[in-house]
């Protein structure tokens, strides 16, 4: 399964990647340079870490919120998209549908009616 950059979003900012852009993360959450560098400044002490009194979205106004949703929206999607790539992978594995189904806590044919759209030899 290859990875590209290029319009990942970053799921803590909503940065939309680049061919140059760096991101962490995984199972669909992605992180970028920014931000990782941010957080880790943030947790680098328990000073820090005892300052964060609130949640951000307390402190945005009701158009910053609003302008989060899209953002929001692109991560969750993103998300969906990994999820079918890993699915992908196991099917490309040879792992059963019953297997993949399972482990998702949904039937075989669950599975196979959400996945299997779109793949060659489902």
């Amino acid at each position: 399964m290859k990875f590209s950059p290029i319009g990942r979003v970053c799921s803590f900012c909503g940065l939309v990647g680049t061919a140059s852009t760096n991101f962490a993360g995984g199972l669909g959450a992605m992180m970028c340079q920014d931000c990782l560098d941010m957080y880790t400044r943030l947790f680098a002490t328990r000073e820090s870490i005892l300052s964060i009194r609130r949640p951000p979205w307390e402190q945005l106004s009701d158009e910053e919120l609003l302008a989060k949703l899209p953002l929001i929206s692109a991560a969750a999607e993103q998300s969906v998209e990994y999820l079918r790539d890993w699915v992908g992978l196991a099917r490309d594995r040879g792992l059963s549908w019953t297997d993949i189904g399972a482990a998702l806590g949904i039937s075989r044919q669950a599975a196979w009616e959400r996945f299997s759209k779109g793949r060659s030899g489902a």
